[in-house]
């Protein structure tokens, strides 16, 4: 009995196939590029409510030296009353990473810096009351504020790191073409104002 021999897929077919498979490997490289986008998106959002809390914890830790100052030495109102009134102003400033402008990261960091500096002219006036630098309290406060500040600078440069990833799956093909179509916005880095990254100075050592 003779066989026969399965005829050999058409050219047709053939190019059919070619073009299905190619459909299906854009498709992957579309979901994996839109994937990308959604996981480095949420990493942003996740490193500046980082960045807000380390801001936050340093707003308790001054509330908290206040306190502690004016239990123990007559300062002058002015010296609190700029701390305060510098703090209310960066309370104030909030910023939605997704939508954040240029002006409004700087606005953020000069509220800031407001409060740096109103921080630091409150040390150079403890300077001058020994007693009250002795104090347990105060030192523990003191290497709280200095910690925070640290952990602050780490949580801005996270935050840039990851703006900048983000940034570059966005700009990216495919990426660029994908945020197009689903609205996937270029981030806003920090631009810190000149001599952010240097925290008030808190060390209150014997050695000084």
């Amino acid at each position: 009995m003779a066989t026969t021999t399965p005829a050999a897929p058409s050219r047709s077919n053939m190019g059919r196939y070619i073009g299905l498979g190619a459909l299906v490997v854009i498709i992957l490289l579309f979901i994996s590029s839109y994937n990308g986008m959604v996981s480095a998106d949420e990493v942003v959002t996740q490193k500046w409510a980082d960045v807000e809390s380390q801001y936050k914890r340093r707003y308790d830790l001054i509330d908290n030296l206040v306190a502690t100052v004016k239990g123990a030495a007559d300062f002058e109102n002015k010296t609190f009353t700029d701390l305060a009134e510098a703090r209310a102003k960066a309370g104030q400033i909030t910023i939605d990473p997704a939508t954040a402008t240029p002006e409004q990261i700087k606005a953020f960091m000069e509220a800031q810096q407001g409060i740096s500096g109103a921080f630091s002219r409150l040390l150079a006036t403890v300077e001058n009351y020994p007693t009250l630098q002795a104090t347990q309290g105060f030192r523990d406060l003191m290497v709280s504020l200095e910690g925070t500040e640290n952990r602050i600078n780490v949580a801005r440069i996270d935050y840039n790191e990851s703006v900048k990833n983000y940034n570059l799956k966005v700009r990216r093909f495919p990426g660029s073409l994908m945020a197009g179509i689903f609205g996937f916005e270029r981030r806003e880095p920090f631009e810190a104002p000149e001599g952010a990254e240097n925290a008030p100075n808190v060390d209150f050592s014997s050695e000084k």
